[in-house]
């Protein structure tokens, strides 16, 4: 039986269970990767991504023409892409990583599996990096994220039987027929392929699908190659320096190891990072390069942990996690004041030098270091007063490395709307101070600064800040609100690993309809 390995955010072969498995008793492979209309219309897609993802795609059909079958694409939604191959090659078993992705996703995911499951076809996910589908339990979550970057990451198969050449369907190259998708993502030229075929002819083109959210001129390079070669730099030189030099936008860029957007696509796994950090971590004496290398492992453990949290509840992609914050916000449509707020903070125009020269570093490379981040979002929920989810379409577009299930717990705890984070009110000036204190940033982002092109600052910051982390602790110490945040924790706290188990608060009360991503229905070992 033909196996067909569907890959998502996985775009390599070394340390892909799916394809190893698919490998194993000679079976013929089919390697897929689909261009869903459904995600490229998303909200929180762009260019930037999408150019990316053609960058690793053209690497991983190397490789796997390489091992004996190619990739595979096709442009229509999962399902319809998924009938034609029934069509054309008739039963078949599907592999794939489990994938803990935004809404669209998900929702495709359960199409899929009742699709699969109404034509009695086995469907068998593997679990990706180190998080849990299914967690009963967060106290647990450490050690079983441990045991996974433990385990020896899997090889590249020696080989891949190619699909058979025969059984090829008619309606190639013929308009889909009745429910199947025609691209809409967002404007396309002509109708969609939906007859999957070898090479990458089928990816749709980023200037094309987003003509209003460009790629990024200055962005990283996809592609599994380049992700080896930003982990060979950082353990070089960078190494000693990653503690000192990833807070400001000066030194991070050259500092940090600029992995995110390849693991955010799957060029490498958590696994091999964690593993090469082990590795250089035995041999190492230099202070401070085990520090480095400490603190990198740790933030590899963080990547998973945040994940979870949108695994274990993916309904907080557009909710606030502690319910008793909903309303504090505007949660519906922009108004007018507050449509101008959104566009002056995208486009670089708050009168904040260091917020402005931050958003327009981003336009520019898709890339921002941690610290900056966190200041942009606690900006535009604190003193310009937004709601969240906006600001939060606006970085996932612009962020080359978006990743959902750390994107949005993070907004979530910049925002104050989690109940057992810290309030977060970043000072644009003192970040300033702190960060680049010979204004060097700033002006190379902002050349009209001292101009009379450039604005004065939107709002009053220290009034506007003052009043929104007033209403935020309003809604902290409302009666109730401590309860509600033990729910919080017990579901989505971090646990030190030295420390499990810990004291479990109680559970909360909601419906694991409402709070988990549901079993699919197939093997996902």
């Amino acid at each position: 039986m033909l196996r067909i390995v569907w890959f998502k955010r996985d775009l390599r072969v070394v340390d892909h269970v799916p394809l190893a498995r698919a490998a194993d008793g000679g079976h013929p492979v089919l390697p897929l990767w689909i261009a869903e209309p459904s995600l490229l219309r998303a909200p929180d897609a762009s260019a930037r991504h999408l150019g990316f993802t053609r960058e690793c795609l053209a690497e991983l059909d190397a490789a796997l023409a390489a091992l004996g079958s190619r990739l595979w694409t096709a442009r229509g939604e999962a399902c319809a892409v998924l009938a034609a191959l029934h069509r054309r090659f008739g039963e078949f078993e599907l592999l794939s990583h489990e994938e803990t992705g935004n809404a669209a996703s998900y929702a495709r995911d359960r199409a899929v599996a009742a699709w699969m499951r109404g034509r009695g076809l086995r469907w068998t996910q593997s679990p990706s990096n180190g998080v849990v589908r299914r967690l009963d339990d967060r106290d647990r979550w450490s050690a079983a994220w441990m045991a996974r970057m433990q385990a020896e990451p899997w090889p590249a198969p020696v080989s891949l039987r190619p699909p058979p050449e025969d059984g090829r369907t008619q309606a190639q190259g013929r308009d889909p027929g009745p429910g199947q998708a025609r691209c809409h993502a967002p404007a396309p030229p002509h109708d969609i392929d939906i007859a999957p075929r070898p090479g990458l002819a089928a990816i749709p083109d980023p200037a094309t699908c987003y003509p209003d959210e460009p790629d990024a001129p200055l962005r990283q390079r996809g592609g599994r190659a380049a992700a080896i070669d930003c982990l060979q730099r950082f353990l070089d030189e960078p190494l000693a320096r990653y503690r000192a030099g990833m807070a400001s936008p000066l030194t991070a860029p050259d500092d940090c190891s600029r992995l995110s957007p390849h693991l955010a696509l799957g060029t490498v796994s958590v696994r091999e990072l964690v593993r090469a950090t082990w590795a250089v971590r035995r041999g190492e004496t230099d202070p401070a390069r085990r520090a480095g290398l400490k603190s990198f492992e740790s933030r590899l453990h963080w990547h998973c942990h945040f994940i979870q949290k949108l695994e274990s509840e993916p309904a907080i992609e557009s909710r606030n996690p502690h319910r008793g914050f909903d309303g504090l916000r505007n949660e519906g449509p922009l108004d007018a004041a507050e449509r101008a707020r959104l566009a002056a903070w995208r486009d670089g125009r708050t009168g904040w030098p260091i917020v402005d020269a931050c958003m327009r570093m981003l336009d520019a490379t898709g890339w921002l270091n941690f610290r900056m981040r966190a200041m942009l979002v606690s900006v535009a929920t604190y003193p310009l007063w937004l709601h969240w989810v906006e600001p939060g379409r606006v970085l996932a577009r612009r962020f080359v490395d978006y990743e959902p299930g750390i994107h949005w717990p993070q907004l979530h705890m910049q925002a104050g709307v989690t109940g057992i984070n810290a309030t977060r009110v970043y000072s644009p000036a003192r970040q300033q101070a702190d960060q680049d204190p010979e204004g060097r940033f700033v002006r190379a982002w902002i050349p009209e600064l001292g101009t009379a092109d450039y604005p004065p600052p939107i709002v009053d910051w220290a009034t506007a800040a003052r009043e929104a982390r007033d209403r935020v602790w309003a809604v902290r110490r409302a009666p109730g609100a401590q309860r509600v945040a033990q729910q919080v924790w017990s579901r989505h706290g971090s646990r030190h690993p030295q420390r499990e188990p810990v004291r479990r608060a109680r559970r909360s009360p909601a419906s694991d309809s409402d709070v988990r991503q549901l079993a699919l229905g197939f093997d996902e070992d």
